[in-house]
């Protein structure tokens, strides 16, 4: 009741606040020509506008208080300052630095919203348009583009991010502002969201357990939503793609409207694909999925106050590939196959008091996961033509919720303190239970701060989590399948702290050392049966300590005009690394796993190169290399390990407004794997490989109206091979061959 009658307080007294604006010019800072289609953006405030054909700008409606302004252009760098909002009309000129060096764009993942480059912690971060200029045909195969990132697939249709090494419940996904929860415990689980109204991927490599408490131990794949259209303005658009390989066709739509105060978007795709060919030419059967996705939000804004509400749909089919069997274009899954129901809703509301402002966001996400499975007959062991209701029926019910309060700004510090929780339920209503029916709640307490010199910025913090798990007995006593009740507290202190500094001109250099912890799940906890999608009989250990890790992130990045370069290392020590092993028994016909426990460390880091050459400000030369190890205590290798691989592309990219095709570009790409030898105990060795991949594509004018066309082909050659990270590995399952994707974005 408090949080609204706050709202309508908050809402009272904006309309007083409502006559604050920022105007002005941008110029060109070589011949002060005026600059049109400039975008300047206030990120906090989610408020900004495009210049017009004059370079003149104006954003209204803005709280008092000082604001990061965030002005960029293609062809420019980007210019950022913290910007002093007082009564009345703010006047502004800005000079933009011509330069071939892409546009920055703030940071939302960690909580000062400044540019990376005056970010202490070094965050990757992605627009998924460009991803999918790479034919992309998942948004998990699209961030493997990243430097450090790859996926554990089953097949194309499900994926799950691995950020150097560590995967699962030790790497959180943000979406909408709020963790994604949707029994991610499991390898064979992807992500359960689509890439349509999503606009952009930020990547946390290291512990971020002081931003988002437990299971950010390996890092946070944060994705940012669609953003709302500027004041006053309306637009839509629609986006179609074909994929070859696999018949695939995905098509989305969207429309988004903003007043002065009152906003508004919606978006909905629709995705099926058939059964992907491997190089060798055959299809791999039941590897096809199909997927339904809604997207929309309202919001509103004046003064002090901004609120907006956004909901996410989610439905999707996907079957679970086991042989190269059956050789067919159809569409449907076969058994066996999973279908997910995502529901997503949230609610971010911003109070933005005259030196301080507070932040709450609510979520709630109802995740429905349904397995089901070959039923075969006990004596003709045939598979039944009928299908059988879901072996597996899971109802996971999530509530989170995070409270952040920015302190009044000093001169050189900022602050930010806060609470965060999440109260979760599952139920289980199928005939096989892997996880009992439980409640799990968090809840965790932190502050933050950021001292700013002039040419050095240090970041410190401090946190303390406290998890309640309690888990209902299922089964009989003493026979297989039976869970026995749980009642679990694990807590944990954590902090970091990050040095930034300009080591001289155009060279930045990092170091940071943060700890992170991850309370065992349901399943290394109370697990005692088989788990049909790994072929396991898995056993849980009830009495499983928390994970805690220090890692230690040293990055050296240089950056100028034409050159950018930059070395990250890391090295991870775990204590109590959780991990599952054979212990040479056999039930029916399944192995026997166990949960255990062990100090590990991984290490390694990522290597990029990029090379814009004058006066060839139209080519660039990219490359990067990425290496991870994993060990534990004993020496053995840890799984789930990617292997090194090295990337060099060649690109072009041409502007000309004068001209039908405003811009364009093409590229070619090849992708080195090296070999895989550093295997785990139930792992064998992956050879090596090579993907030459290559595209095109350009933006246009179609009856009047701006649109882009896209052109690639991956796996160009048709390469047959094997990733490591593949569980179909196992089976001898190739991975996808050649694939030509089409797409096609017309605005409306």
């Amino acid at each position: 009741m408090k949080y609204f009658c706050s709202l309508l307080f908050a809402i009272s007294i904006s309309v007083t606040h409502a006559q604050n604006s920022v105007s002005g010019k941008i110029t060109d800072a070589e011949n002060n020509a005026p600059l049109e289609q400039v975008s300047v953006y206030f990120p906090q405030l989610e408020r900004g506008a495009v210049t017009n054909s004059e370079g003149v700008f104006q954003v209204s409606s803005l709280p008092l208080g000082s604001y990061k302004l965030v002005v960029s252009y293609i062809g420019y760098q980007t210019f950022s300052k913290t910007f002093e909002i007082t009564t009345g009309v703010n006047n502004l000129e800005v000079q933009l630095i011509p330069s071939v060096i892409e546009m920055e764009e703030v940071i939302v993942s960690t909580p000062f919203h400044k540019l990376q480059r005056e970010n202490v912690m070094k965050v990757e971060q992605a627009k998924i348009a460009d991803l999918k200029t790479r034919g992309a045909i998942t948004l998990a195969d699209g961030i493997t583009n990243i430097a450090g990132v790859e996926t554990v697939s089953t097949g194309v249709g499900i994926g799950k991010p691995v950020i150097r090494g560590l995967s699962a419940n030790r790497v959180l996904v943000y979406t909408q502002g709020i963790r994604l929860e949707n029994q991610q415990f499991g390898d064979e689980h992807g992500l359960g969201i689509g890439e349509a109204g999503i606009e952009s991927v930020e990547v946390i490599k290291g512990p971020a357990s002081l931003l988002y408490g437990s299971d950010a131990l390996g890092g946070v794949l944060y994705l940012n939503p669609e953003r709302f259209a500027l004041a006053n303005t309306s637009s839509g658009d629609i986006n179609m793609n074909y994929y070859s390989n696999t018949t695939g066709l995905g098509t989305n739509l969207g429309f988004k409207s903003s007043g002065e105060r009152f906003k508004f978007l919606v978006r909905g795709g629709h995705t099926t694909h058939t059964d992907y060919k491997g190089g060798d030419g055959l299809r791999v059967t039941n590897s096809r999925f199909r997927e339904y996705d809604l997207k929309t939000g309202m919001g509103y804004q004046a003064g002090i106050l901004k609120t907006e509400f956004r909901y996410n749909y989610n439905a999707s089919e996907l079957g679970i590939p086991e042989e190269i069997g059956a050789q067919t274009r159809d569409r449907t899954p076969t058994l066996p196959y999973q279908e997910l129901h995502n529901h997503i809703l949230s609610s971010a509301t911003s109070i933005f008091f005259n030196k301080s402002s507070l932040k709450i966001t609510l979520g709630y996400i109802f995740n429905d996961r349904k397995e089901f499975e070959d039923h075969e007959e006990e004596e003709g062991m045939e598979e039944e033509e009928e299908e059988e209701g879901a072996a597996l029926d899971m109802h996971l019910s999530t509530f989170n919720y995070n409270l952040l309060y920015n302190l009044p700004k000093g001169k050189r510090l900022e602050t930010i303190v806060g609470i965060q929780g999440m109260r979760q339920t599952n139920k289980n209503f199928g005939e096989e239970i892997l996880i009992p029916d439980a409640t799990t709640s968090d809840i965790g307490v932190l502050a933050n701060s950021h001292l700013h010199f002039d040419k050095s910025d240090i970041q410190f913090g401090l946190r303390f989590d406290h998890r309640a798990i309690t888990g209902e007995e299922s089964g009989i006593a003493a026979t297989e399948g039976y869970i026995a009740s749980l009642d679990r507290d694990f807590t944990s202190f954590n902090a970091a702290l990050g040095y930034r500094v300009d080591v001289m001109d155009k060279l930045i250099g990092r170091v940071n050392f943060a700890s992170g912890f991850r309370a065992p799940n349901l399943a290394e906890l109370t697990s005692n049966g088989v788990h049909e999608g790994t072929n396991r009989f898995e056993i849980g250990d009830p009495d499983l300590k928390n994970e805690k890790n220090l890692q230690t992130d040293v990055a050296l990045e240089y950056k100028n005009e034409h050159v950018e370069f930059y070395l990250n290392g890391f090295y991870n020590s775990i204590k109590d690394y959780i991990f599952i092993e054979p212990n040479g028994e056999v039930v029916g016909e399944d192995a026997v796993f166990l949960y255990r426990q062990q100090n590990a460390r991984l290490y390694g880091g990522e290597i990029v190169f990029h090379l814009h050459p004058h006066p060839l400000d139209w080519l660039h030369l990219e490359s990067s290399f990425e290496t991870v190890r994993g060990k534990l205590d004993n020496g053995d290798n840890l799984p789930l390990i990617p292997a090194n691989k090295l990337k060099n592309t060649l690109r072009i990219e041409f502007e000309d407004k004068s001209r039908w095709l405003k811009r364009s570009y093409a590229f070619v790409s090849l992708q080195s794997v090296f070999t895989q030898d550093n295997f785990s105990e139930f792992e064998t060795t992956t050879d090596s490989y090579n993907l030459l991949n290559i595209g095109c594509g350009g933006n246009f004018s179609l009856f009047n109206k701006d649109a882009e066309l896209r052109l690639s082909a991956n796996n160009l050659l048709d390469q047959n091979y094997i990733a490591h990270l593949s569980r179909l590995k196992s089976d001898g399952i190739p991975n996808i061959g050649r694939n030509i994707s089409v797409g096609l974005s017309v605005a409306l």
